[in-house]
């Protein structure tokens, strides 16, 4: 709920001719129609999504993607080049061939992590082993030597490859708990006998490859029906690979019951060396304020396992098609505009990090900057990232905003400032006003974040095209904003977890270097 306004200042703001004796009103107008009517928002998804793919840090699909996005925007009419900032780890995906060859012939459904090393054009074909239930480390010593010339099973068979919705739906209440309970329980022992090892999930794969292990299996299952979860490998020489719930748990149970399955596996991939780093900045130039800015973030890069759709592909098409609309609509704003299109987020806020230290002047200018990166949603949260006095602008702004798409926005102030989770929070460290477009789930976490199911066909195109008129509002408004925001801090309250009082996010330095072997 907005808190009253000076009404005085809300009259200002949307009443008075700001352009070419236009009114506020008229001008919105015009952003929206430009957005419905002339939406590029499909284009851009198809050339981004389908045409370049994933954009893993380190890889040539993520240069093809920055400079895709320097030559739309120039296409634009629209300032833009790429600012470099560190080195990563080279590395480019190639074909991953997955079959089970005995007991019997199929074809297997999963892929390589990102960064696994490759096979030979010949693959690798070996006997799969699962894991031991172990006492202590010296059975587990005792055992390893098992693993030589063999795959390695290190993912929890799942009980059910049903998520709990469908569950609810149709089992009965008692199938349900007992379901719930004997999942509890199977975890427990699961995790029990990972530590029982003395080594975690990250750490294990390595002590298998010292033994002579061949491959890794894990099925990193995301909750929902064909979604798994697909991060990196972290071995030197011998190939990771993440299979689909169906046929991970059938290798495991033929390899637990005594039928041990042989697979073959082909996995290609290059490894490019030290490769350079960017971040996408495009800039419309202020023709009053011009070292003052409003900032559109989201982050370009992705994990590989589907295309980055909805992370973040939706709020990268997001801040660019605002970006045209405005050059179109108000192409000379009082305020200068940036648009930052942020590399290795995935990582560690690794590129906005990096801009927050390279533009200094950047950071101590800005008047606000709107990030989105959570999925295809319409934006319904906006909190004030701890800002004492953010409500004051954001609710000014938001005034200007249809009441069909502010309507659907909740909005929390002062609010607790950002730690981490996306690019926003690198700029709140600063003590520089910065807020996350927060979006509805569709169903995000279990079914696109990360997983092999983030593609093209989950993009909801009239909820993005909602963000890209909110963004264009707000950051028109901003631009035209008589005041400069605040950045009085709230008193921050007693963590409830810790009882120890909470303390601004502090300033992290990028890692500029990555993806080298710290072990």
């Amino acid at each position: 709920m907005f808190r009253q306004l000076p009404l005085l200042l809300i009259l200002l703001l949307l009443n008075v001719p700001f352009l070419n004796g236009q009114s506020t009103e008229e001008l919105v107008d015009q952003l929206k129609k430009e957005a419905t009517e002339n939406s590029q928002l499909e284009k851009l998804a198809y050339e981004l999504m389908d045409v370049i793919g994933p954009r893993l840090v380190g890889t040539p699909q993520m240069i093809k993607a920055h400079d895709w996005a320097v030559a739309t925007f120039k296409k634009w009419g629209i300032d833009a080049r790429n600012e470099e900032w560190g080195t990563w780890r080279g590395w480019e995906r190639g074909i991953t061939h997955i079959d089970m060859v005995s007991p019997r012939v199929v074809s297997l459904r999963g892929t390589q992590l990102a960064w696994s090393p490759s096979t030979s054009d010949s693959g690798i074909t070996a006997e799969v082993v699962n894991l031991p239930v172990v006492e202590d480390s010296l059975a587990f010593v005792n055992w390893l030597p098992n693993v030589k010339g063999k795959f390695v099973t290190v993912s929890m068979n799942q009980l059910t490859g049903r998520p709990d919705y469908n569950w609810e739906e149709f089992a009965t209440e008692e199938s349900f708990e007992k379901m719930k309970a004997d999942r509890e329980e199977q975890t427990k022992a699961w995790y029990q006998n990972i530590r029982n090892t003395r080594y975690n999930s990250r750490t294990i794969n390595k002590a298998l490859e010292e033994a002579g292990a061949v491959g890794i299996i894990q099925s990193r299952w995301s909750e929902g029906f064909g979604a798994n979860k697909i991060f990196s490998a972290n071995t030197k020489t011998i190939p990771v690979i993440d299979l689909s719930l169906e046929d991970y748990g059938m290798i495991y149970r033929l390899a637990e019951n005594g039928d041990p399955p042989e697979i073959k596996v082909v996995s290609k991939s290059k490894e490019l060396g030290r490769v350079r780093t960017f971040n996408t900045i495009a800039t419309i130039p202020g023709t009053e304020f011009s070292d003052e800015y409003v900032v559109l973030s989201a982050h370009f890069d992705s994990w590989d396992g589907g295309t980055g759709a909805t992370d973040n592909g939706t709020g990268t098409i997001t801040m660019m098609e605002t970006a045209r609309i405005l050059k179109k609509i108000y192409p000379n704003p009082k305020r200068t505009i940036i648009i930052g299109l942020w590399g290795s987020e995935e990582q560690g806020l690794n590129g906005s990090r990096s801009f927050v230290e390279d533009r200094p002047e950047v950071v101590k200018g800005l008047q606000v900057l709107f990030n989105q990166d959570n999925g295809t949603g319409r934006v319904v949260k906006l909190s004030g990232q701890g800002f004492l006095n953010a409500y004051d602008y954001l609710g000014r702004w938001l005034q200007a905003v249809p009441k069909d798409i502010r309507g659907h926005i909740e909005t929390t102030y002062p609010g607790s400032p950002g730690r981490g989770g996306s690019d926003y929070a690198s700029f709140v460290a600063q003590g520089a006003p910065a807020f996350s477009l927060s979006s509805l789930s569709w169903s995000y976490w279990d079914y696109t974040w990360h997983t092999n199911l983030d593609t093209y066909d989950k993009i909801v195109f009239d909820d993005v095209r909602n963000n890209a008129i909110l963004t264009a509002i707000l950051t028109y408004m901003a631009c035209e904003d008589p005041e400069k925001t605040s950045r009085e801090k709230a008193v921050l309250p007693t963590s409830l977890k810790t009882g120890i009082k909470q303390e601004w996010p502090t300033p992290r330095s990028p890692d500029r270097a990555g993806g080298q072997d710290k072990n």
